[in-house]
């Protein structure tokens, strides 16, 4: 007997990409500075790093690259001994993050900013899951172009002290807005949502990338 449902479609169905929990913290500096990121496995590489740049704040003026099991993602490159493959071709399924467990992002290499990623779990495919969405967080972002952790770490103390030059030095430099105690999770979704495609669209880019 043949199935009434033979011949349609021609191929096998492509299975959804599963939901993971990505825990991201801004190395060395204190008091810690994290998000929590709920996205999609089929997510690029490329995409995973425009969703950083919104979680910390930064504008993605600098140079970036990603290390997940002993190879390099970034901006492609092959020279002088340095292999980078391109972010924008690789989803978090074919680096297979899950697996590896963790990432390192590395970015604005003059002031040495780096974030570790951590797998924290991984769901089975569910639809109605809003991807990429940050749903925890402590403290708001270092400033992009502040000289780097040391840096960060004295503008902190001058913030304390406000009435010094160097606290009004660098309290003008960042506006009245900064508070460097508060993650906005409403505000780090809102651009989420702009700057960043849905896991579905990311995924289709990725392919056009590859062909």
């Amino acid at each position: 007997m043949i199935s009434i449902h033979e011949g349609r479609g021609g191929g096998r169905r492509r299975s959804r990409p599963r939901i993971c929990s990505l825990r991201l913290t801004l190395a060395a500096v204190q008091p810690r500075i994290w998000r929590r990121l709920v996205v999609r496995e089929n997510m690029p590489l490329g995409r995973l790093h425009q969703a950083v740049q919104v979680l910390f704040g930064w504008c993605d003026y600098q140079t970036h690259v990603f290390a997940v099991g002993g190879r390099r993602y970034g901006n492609p490159q092959n020279r002088a001994g340095t292999v980078i493959e391109d972010d924008r071709t690789e989803t978090l399924a074919t680096v297979r993050l899950a697996r590896h467990g963790r990432a390192v992002y590395d970015y604005h290499f003059a002031d040495g900013w780096r974030v570790d990623i951590r797998v924290e779990k991984i769901q089975p495919p569910a639809a109605g899951v809003a991807c990429p969405r940050c749903v925890a967080g402590e403290r708001a972002g270092a400033p992009e172009d502040c000289g780097g952790v040391e840096a960060f770490h004295d503008m902190l103390y001058c913030l304390k002290h406000p009435a010094t030059d160097l606290g009004r030095e660098w309290r003008a430099w960042l506006g009245p807005a900064y508070d460097p105690e508060v993650c906005d999770l409403p505000a780090i979704n809102r651009a989420l949502r702009r700057r960043v495609p849905a896991a579905a669209d990311a995924g289709r880019s990725a392919a056009r990338g590859r062909r």
